[in-house]
């Protein structure tokens, strides 16, 4: 069975560059346009890991990763956060948050592919 990734971003077409990348390298891909809809597709799915954007509206991926990781089901769900921001303090926060990888756009598809391969268990 191949793993799924949740990819969570506010641009369709962000998102869809991802997804074929992660399809092409075997990956079943689900899709969430922010922190709130993806919060309300992890009740009915449980993928091995998320990519998440960190500036959304309705909820920023920093909230988002807080959220999950206080949940026991997605407590131990590696999280790639895949953003503009490259301040370190932005990436301290989203390492104290939980976040596993942080790479910043613009990104080369097969280095995420990478982490992912690494991080997906």
């Amino acid at each position: 069975m191949s793993k799924t990734v949740m990819v969570v971003d506010d641009s369709g077409s962000f998102r869809t560059v991802v997804k074929l990348a992660l399809q092409k390298a075997g990956y079943g891909v689900v899709e969430a346009c922010d922190g709130k809809d993806a919060l309300a597709k992890l009740t009915t799915q449980k993928p091995n890991l998320i990519v998440c954007d960190v500036n959304m509206p309705q909820m920023d991926g920093l909230t988002f990763l807080r959220q999950i990781k206080s949940t026991a089901t997605h407590k131990f769900t590696p999280v790639i956060m895949l953003t503009t921001e490259s301040q370190e303090e932005k990436k301290a926060e989203g390492r104290a948050a939980g976040a596993r990888a942080w790479m910043t756009k613009p990104f080369q598809p097969s280095q995420l592919v990478d982490a992912v391969n690494r991080l997906c268990v």
